[in-house]
């Protein structure tokens, strides 16, 4: 199999979909991988450590398109790559559907199979190539939740940790999944006060038993993320339902309860967002405000600290291109479970219930 490894195209995306390491795998398994020129270097990979492992090393990302049987990425195809997309083609990367109708049919029209890393699902009902990239954006949330709290970035100028006599910040995590339980920790660890929100008691005793005595969980319902939300300082949005948009559990009106200057990051973006009030934004330009509330909504964390996210991805997604590879795709999905549920849109038609229902089209069975 032609493998085929494009530069990211996305703002400020400094991931690449293979480390060298990938390269010699595949290669020793009798596949030939093209990486484009420059691929790495936002993650601190040159092109001589790709050649030296077996890689051919192209300019183009239109020839790579062109050519490679597979194409393993990071970020969802933009606009200027989906007229490289074709019919019988496999393209192996997060895609979100789910938040992004235009996209999902532009992979419709092309007659891919879009296999997405966030809806692959193990045996015991995890995530593994969502789960590496939620720990890093839950733990980051909390960076650019402390650096937007401060005054100079229009935040409460508020310290998260406070000082003998005065209190730390009040910080909310909607979400006690991987992101959410990242971005408790990395909270309560800088000595905020924090309180952790999610449906599932379970999950809650769960976290009870784990987390260090500043956070406190609640159960998820309106009455206490409107109780919630009058004293927050920092919310972070870390709801996720695979493959489905993410429900908005604060409304716009809800934000006249926070104090002003108080800040919120949406790591849900990538599913559409679970706070009415966010839209997509990007490193360059990371938040806006609205009512008096600073909104941070970067929908690709993870690519601002590419030489680590890049080796934390490329340790769950490698094995399971190699098994796209060395058996094909419709023997490999056939034959592992995980990776069936991993297949969204195959050859013009909607595969993943969640997807369908999300934009009204039938769902084929796989």
């Amino acid at each position: 199999m032609i493998v085929g490894v494009p530069k990211e195209v996305k703002p400020d995306e400094y991931r690449v979909a293979m480390i060298p390491a990938g390269v010699e795998e595949l290669t020793r398994a009798g596949h030939q991988v093209l990486i484009q020129s420059g691929a790495g270097l936002g993650s601190g990979i040159t092109d001589e450590e790709y050649a030296r492992n077996g890689a051919e090393l192209v300019p183009s990302a239109a020839n790579i398109w062109k050519r490679a049987d597979m194409i393993v990425k990071v970020k969802e195809p933009l606009p200027e790559e989906w007229p490289h997309m074709r019919a019988g083609q496999t393209v192996f990367t997060y895609f979100h559907f789910a938040a992004d109708e235009k996209l999902t049919h532009a992979c419709l029209s092309a007659g891919i199979t879009a296999i997405a890393y966030e809806t692959i699902k193990d045996t015991k009902g995890t995530l593994p190539l969502l789960t590496p990239m939620s720990e890093v954006a839950g733990r980051m949330s909390i960076q650019q939740g402390a650096k937007y709290l401060e005054r100079p970035q229009e935040g409460r100028g508020i310290l998260l940790a406070g000082v003998p006599g005065v209190a730390p910040a009040n910080v909310i995590v909607l979400g006690g999944g991987v992101v959410g339980a990242n971005a408790a920790k990395t909270a309560a660890g800088l000595g905020a006060n924090v309180f952790i929100l999610d449906v599932n008691l379970d999950r809650l005793r769960y976290l009870d038993d784990v987390m260090p005595p500043n956070v406190t969980g609640l159960f998820s319902n309106r009455h206490n993320i409107l109780d919630c939300l009058r004293t927050a300082d920092l919310v972070i949005g870390a709801v996720l339902i695979p493959g489905a948009k993410a429900p908005f559990l604060v409304k716009r009106d809800d934000l006249k309860l926070m104090p002003a200057g108080a800040v919120v990051i949406d790591v849900a973006i990538d599913q559409g967002g679970c706070m009415e009030t966010s839209r997509p934004t990007t490193h360059a330009k990371p938040t806006y405000i609205v009512d008096g509330i600073v909104h941070y909504c970067v929908t690709n964390m993870p690519g601002a600290v590419g030489r680590t996210s890049t080796y934390a991805l490329t340790n769950v997604t490698l094995p399971f291109a190699l098994q796209l590879a060395n058996k094909g795709p419709e023997r490999a999905v056939a034959e592992n479970p995980a990776l069936m549920a991993g297949v969204n849109v195959k050859g013009g038609k909607v595969t993943n219930a969640a997807v369908a229902q999300t934009f009204g089209l039938e769902c084929v069975a796989m």
